[in-house]
């Protein structure tokens, strides 16, 4: 088995009040189909994401990114004296490892995975795989400060001219520790929350599934009984558009120019002009 280098996304999964409606949505809009046996998506046979019932009303129907640890303990551990919270402290979960779900000092929530006798993620960066995260914060002071002291990310700053906005473009590309800062390392990023959003808008995080077609997947979205949080739009890293499923959870499609490949895409670098309004 693989080992995931701390701190990278290495799972995610929804919490669905209807499964069975979940699976018909995702199962169209990505290709996906399902093990009879867990609550995971397949994609040509292969892990790509969790589809789970929602066993409690008051939780939010959403999309949760999981992060790699070796010891989901420890690293809460260093969550809290970093400034972030646990929500839900370390628990096992039989074959799928131990898991976690933390806060970061502005509120977006994140879960953690320590491995089991499978390592999440058996394809990423291809059409129906997921390919990105963003953290999107008010408070992007302390939320760097917080995810560089926790779990080592390298951070570089977005060239705002590169990305076709204004100078006070706010925007941290995240490499793993250990690596060169740049496109090729690259696993998502940090965007602020700025006034153009609505004020009622949390810390939250955003997960990108890659697409072969941007506006087919708006398109399908919308026939299937979701809607689009944010038009398709243009950016040097592709087409992007937010979406909600047909139960409410918020995603982000992209499609590239050219062939994804691991470690390329860079989606949230160039957020909408009208940002999401879900």
């Amino acid at each position: 088995m693989a080992v995931r280098t701390e701190g990278t996304p290495c799972w995610v999964d929804a919490q669905l009040p209807d499964l069975e409606a979940g699976k018909r949505f995702y199962g169209e809009l990505f290709g996906w189909t399902f093990d009879p046996d867990r609550d995971e998506a397949l994609l040509d046979g292969r892990r790509a994401a969790g589809l789970v019932p929602k066993r409690d009303g008051r939780m939010p129907t959403t999309w949760t990114l999981y992060l790699a640890t070796g010891n989901a303990g420890t690293l809460a551990a260093r969550i809290k004296s970093a400034g972030g919270q646990m929500v839900m402290e370390p628990y096992p979960v039989g074959p799928f490892g131990v898991y976690a779900l933390a806060a970061d000092p502005g509120g977006a929530v994140f879960g953690l995975r320590q491995e089991g006798d499978d390592d999440g993620f058996e394809v990423t960066n291809e059409p129906g795989a997921f390919c990105w995260m963003e953290i999107y914060t008010r408070r992007p002071e302390a939320v760097d400060t917080f995810y560089a002291s926790v779990f080592g990310y390298l951070g570089r700053q977005a060239d705002a001219g590169e990305e076709g906005r204004d100078a006070g473009f706010d925007y941290r590309v995240w490499s793993p520790p250990g690596s060169r800062p740049g496109d090729d390392s690259a696993f998502g990023g940090r965007a602020v929350i700025t006034d153009d959003f609505p004020a009622e808008m949390p810390g939250h995080v955003l997960v990108y599934f890659a697409v072969a077609d941007c506006d087919e997947a708006c398109e399908t979205t919308v026939r299937l009984g979701g809607r689009i949080a944010t038009p398709a739009f243009d950016t040097p890293h592709g087409r992007i558009a937010v979406l909600h499923d047909n139960q409410g959870a918020r995603f982000a499609v992209l499609a590239e120019p050219g062939t994804a490949e691991p470690g390329t895409a860079e989606p949230g670098r160039a957020e909408p002009k009208t940002p999401p309004t879900g």
